[in-house]
C-alpha cells in the first residue's frame, strides 16, 4: 500500500518537477533576451538594472539551494543564449546572398548564439564554484567572472567582442568619457556592477543599503563629471585648419557586384562622380572595402588614365580592393586597403590582420572545405591575414601624415589597434551590405564611437551600405551619411588632443581593477568574520 503510495505522488511531482524547470529555463532565457534591447541602436540601458539583478539574484538563490554544481552551466547558457538570439540574429542576413547558403540558415540562427552562450555559461559554473554566502563578496564574484569572460570571448581565437554590456551606453556620451582612461573591458565590468547592483538592495540588511547606494551613485556621478570636464575642455581648444581634406565616400552600391558581372567602369566613375576633386585643393579621398569587384591591386595600372584626368596632381586616394601575392609557389588572397596617387602609382597598402570567421576565412579550412563550406565573402580560398598593423605614411609636398588603417570589424578590438602610438587619424572602411538594413551595420558602427574615445583620434569612416561619419575624440559623430544613403563628409580642420592613459596603457588598466575587485572581496570577507 505504501509503495503504490510512493509510486503516485513520484508521478505528481514529476510533472510538476519538470515545468519548474521548463518555466526556470524560459525565465532566464527571457532575461536574456530583454537584455539585448538596452544594445545599439535601441539603447534601453535601464532594462539591464531589472534583468541583471533579477538574473544574479536567480542564481544566488539557486547557488543556496543546490550543493551541486553540475546544473549552474546551463542557467548561463540560457541567458546568454536569449542574449545572442536576440541582438545577433541579422548576422544569418549574410546568407541570403548565396543560393548554397540558404539552406543553413535555421541552423545559423541557432548555432551562433548557441556557441557564444557557452562563455555565459562558464560564467555561472565558476560562479557556483567560488561562491560566498557573503552576499558583497558574491557580487563581485560574479562581476569579475563576468568581465573575464568576456574579454576572453573577445581575444580567445580571432576573438569576438561583439555587444558587450558596456555598448547600452553608446549613446551616453558624458558617461563614457572616462574609455580614454580605463578603456571598453574595465568599463564593461563597472556597468555589470552597476546593473547588478540593484540585487543588493533586495538580499542584503537595511543598514548596508545606505553604503551601496552612496557608492555607486558617486561611481556615476564621478564618471559624469569627468566626462562634462573632458568635452567642455575640448570644445575650447582652438580648431586647426589643415592645408588638406580628408573626404569619406560612402557610395551605397548593391553587393550584386560580387556575385553578378558587373561593369567595374561604371563603379569606379560613380566612385569619382561622388569624390568631385577640385584637383587644385588636396584631397585624401577614402573609399570603401572592397569596393573594386574585379580588379586586384596590381591590375590597378588599367585605369591610370581616368584616374589621372579626374585628380589633382596632390590628391591621394585610399581604396579597398583585394591583392594577391604568391609564396612558395600558393596564390594567397588578401583583404586590402591601399594607397594611391593620382597617377595610381602605389604609396602604401596594409592586409587585413583580423579576418571574419566563415565570412572571410574557414576555420580548420582542410578539413570544412572537403565537406563543400566555403566563405561567403569570396568564391575562392580563405583569405590569408596580413603580418602586422602599422600605421601607413601618407607624404607631398602639402601633407606629411600617418594614418592607421582599420578594416571593416577591426575597428571593434579594443586596445588592440596598433603597439605603435604615432598617427594622427584612424581611418576604417568597411561594407555593411551583408546584413541588410538590420541593427547590424548600426551595432558596428557603434564601436567607432569607443575607439574614438580610447585613442583621442579622429576616425573617419567610409562604409558602403553602411553609416560612413567623421567621429571626434570625444566620441560625437560631427558629419554622417545615414544607412541606405549616398554622398560624403569631409575634415578640412581639427584639433589636437593628448595620448589618452589607456591609449597608453592598455588593457593593463583591466588586470588592475581586477586586482581592485579581488581585494574587495577578501575585506568583505573579513569584515563578516570580524
Amino acid at each position: 500500500m505504501k509503495k503504490k503510495k510512493f509510486i503516485k505522488l513520484s508521478k505528481q511531482r514529476l510533472p510538476n518537477l519538470l515545468k519548474k524547470k521548463f518555466l526556470n529555463s524560459f525565465y532566464i532565457i527571457f532575461l536574456g533576451a530583454v537584455s539585448s534591447y538596452s544594445l545599439p541602436p535601441y539603447n534601453y540601458f535601464i532594462i539591464n538594472f531589472i534583468t541583471f539583478s533579477l538574473f544574479f539574484i536567480f542564481i544566488f538563490k539557486k547557488k543556496k539551494e543546490l550543493s551541486k554544481n553540475r546544473s549552474f552551466f546551463k542557467y548561463g547558457w540560457y541567458f546568454g543564449f536569449g542574449y545572442f538570439l536576440f541582438s545577433l540574429y541579422w548576422v544569418v542576413i549574410s546568407l541570403t546572398f548565396d543560393q548554397s547558403f540558404k539552406l543553413l540558415i535555421p541552423v545559423a540562427v541557432i548555432l551562433l548564439p548557441a556557441f557564444l552562450a557557452i562563455f555565459y555559461g562558464l560564467i555561472t559554473i565558476f560562479f557556483s564554484i567560488l561562491y560566498s554566502k557573503n552576499i558583497v563578496s558574491s557580487f563581485f564574484i560574479f562581476s569579475i567572472l563576468f568581465s573575464i569572460i568576456e574579454f576572453v570571448r573577445g581575444s580567445i581565437l580571432t576573438g569576438f567582442p561583439w555587444n558587450l554590456i558596456s555598448f547600452s551606453f553608446s549613446n551616453s556620451i558624458y558617461f563614457i568619457q572616462v574609455l580614454s582612461i580605463i578603456g571598453t573591458y574595465s568599463f564593461n565590468l563597472i556597468c555589470i556592477s552597476l546593473f547588478t547592483a540593484p540585487a543588493l538592495f533586495i538580499l542584503i540588511n537595511p543598514k548596508k543599503k545606505i553604503m551601496v547606494c552612496f557608492f555607486f551613485t558617486l561611481v556615476c556621478v564621478t564618471f559624469l563629471i569627468f566626462g562634462y570636464t573632458r568635452i567642455n575642455n575640448f570644445n575650447s581648444l582652438e580648431s586647426i585648419k589643415n592645408s588638406y581634406t580628408i573626404k569619406a565616400i560612402s557610395p551605397n552600391i548593391s553587393l550584386d557586384r560580387f556575385y553578378s558581372k558587373q561593369d567595374e567602369l561604371k563603379i569606379i566613375n560613380e566612385l569619382i562622380e561622388l569624390s568631385a576633386s577640385k584637383k587644385n585643393a588636396p584631397t585624401i579621398f577614402l573609399w570603401p572595402e572592397g569596393i573594386i569587384p574585379d580588379s586586384y591591386l596590381r591590375d590597378m595600372s588599367i585605369y591610370k588614365n581616368l584616374f589621372l584626368n579626374n585628380f589633382g596632381e596632390h590628391d591621394l586616394i585610399i581604396m579597398g580592393l583585394n591583392s594577391i601575392e604568391t609564396k612558395n609557389d600558393k596564390n594567397l588572397f588578401f583583404n586590402s586597403m591601399a594607397i594611391f596617387n593620382n597617377k595610381l602609382d602605389l604609396i602604401a597598402n596594409y592586409n587585413k590582420v583580423n579576418l571574419v570567421p566563415f565570412g572571410e576565412f574557414i576555420p580548420f579550412d582542410n578539413i570544412l572545405s572537403l565537406v563543400g563550406i566555403k566563405t561567403i565573402t569570396n568564391n575562392y580560398q580563405s583569405f590569408s591575414s596580413g603580418e602586422t598593423r602599422v600605421p601607413l605614411n601618407v607624404k607631398n609636398s602639402k601633407f606629411d601624415l600617418n594614418l592607421l588603417p582599420l578594416i571593416c570589424y577591426e575597428i571593434i578590438y579594443s586596445g588592440k589597434l596598433s603597439r605603435d602610438n604615432k598617427f594622427d587619424y584612424i581611418i576604417n572602411i568597411s561594407e555593411d551590405g551583408w546584413f541588410g538594413s538590420s541593427i547590424g551595420p548600426k551595432q558596428h558602427f557603434s564601436h567607432s564611437i569607443f575607439r574614438s574615445i580610447e585613442s583621442g583620434k579622429y576616425i573617419i569612416r567610409s562604409a558602403n551600405n553602411g553609416i560612413s561619419a567623421i567621429i571626434n575624440p570625444m566620441g560625437y559623430v560631427e558629419k554622417k551619411i545615414e544607412f541606405g544613403s549616398s554622398g560624403y563628409v569631409e575634415l578640412s580642420e581639427n584639433k589636437l588632443v593628448k595620448l589618452t592613459p589607456f591609449k597608453f596603457y592598455g588593457n593593463k588598466i583591466f588586470l588592475i581593477l581586477i586586482l581592485i575587485y579581488i581585494f574587495l572581496i577578501f575585506s568583505f570577507n573579513r569584515l563578516k568574520h570580524e
